[in-house]
């Protein structure tokens, strides 16, 4: 058991160790071990206001206060680096990151690459020449349509030092928005089976200049991108930007390239090709 990596999953926004149930299943049959990790704030560490429940008072809602406040990527990365020397106790790690999950896993590598023995993204944001956010002000970000967040949005976030999404809306439209942007390739019944795993609150800070890949240790972890070919909020054009600049910051180490069909959710509904792929990369 000590030659067997142990993939450690890190989720995106909103989301929680929840999302990869079905993907650690079929990993699990295929005779590999996983743990996914909540990040603080995540989880059952997550609040949902009573004004969230049914009936919904939005009013309330817009000022509740919530335990994701002021938490920062280095909070976010303390607590994957910690699942991480216990799993190195077992051999060595994969550490995979799902969208905004990229952001953590890459301050992860910058700061403590030896706990990684391979870093992995699945469609999620790896900063390179630019900060997160910043991206999102580049062409290859233009066909990612804002509304699909925007109208659900609730409270300020400035004020709540926080992003809250009501996820329960019943707005036909803001549904139909969120589905396109994550999910069009699912029944509708799988897309609301997942939104009501989301929590509504995420945290603000997603990293500086400071937290981008840094050659001298992020980019001597052997890495893996795994492009999504239908990903509406994280574009393939984008997915590609950034393999593109990883591999010219340090391109002696590049990226192991693979690509899997659907939107950005849908790997972790129909998990079995992800599965694949990636105990593939345990075979290694």
């Amino acid at each position: 058991m000590q030659n067997q990596p142990t993939f450690v999953f890190v989720h995106g926004a909103f989301a929680n160790s929840f999302s990869f149930a079905p993907l650690q299943a079929e990993l699990g049959l295929l005779g590999h071990r996983s743990v996914a990790v909540d990040l603080p704030g995540h989880g059952f560490e997550a609040t949902y206001a009573a004004a969230y429940q049914a009936p919904q008072d939005l009013d309330a809602l817009a000022g509740a206060p919530g335990s994701i406040k002021g938490v920062t990527l280095a909070d976010n990365a303390a607590r994957v680096i910690e699942v991480l020397e216990r799993a190195k106790q077992n051999g060595p790690t994969i550490l995979v990151g799902h969208s905004r999950g990229g952001a953590t896993i890459t301050a992860v590598g910058n700061a403590r690459p030896e706990l990684v023995d391979r870093i992995a993204y699945v469609s999620a944001w790896c900063p390179v020449d630019l900060d997160v956010n910043d991206y999102y002000a580049e062409p290859e970000m233009a066909s990612v349509d804002p509304a699909a967040f925007a109208a659900a949005l609730v409270g300020n976030p400035a004020e709540l030092g926080l992003l809250r999404v009501n996820f329960r809306t019943a707005a036909p439209e803001t549904i139909a928005a969120m589905k396109q942007a994550f999910a069009a390739d699912l029944t509708d019944d799988e897309f609301l089976t997942f939104l009501n795993t989301f929590q509504p609150d995420e945290n603000l800070d997603v990293g500086t200049s400071a937290d981008r890949t840094q050659a001298a240790t992020w980019g001597r972890i052997p890495r893996t991108y795994v492009r999504l070919t239908d990903d509406a909020s994280v574009p393939l054009a984008v997915q590609d930007r950034m393999i593109r600049e990883a591999d010219a910051l340090t391109p002696d180490n590049t990226f192991d390239v693979g690509t899997l069909e659907g939107s950005h959710l849908r790997w972790l509904v129909h998990p079995k090709p992800a599965a694949q792929l990636l105990a593939g990369l345990a075979e290694r």
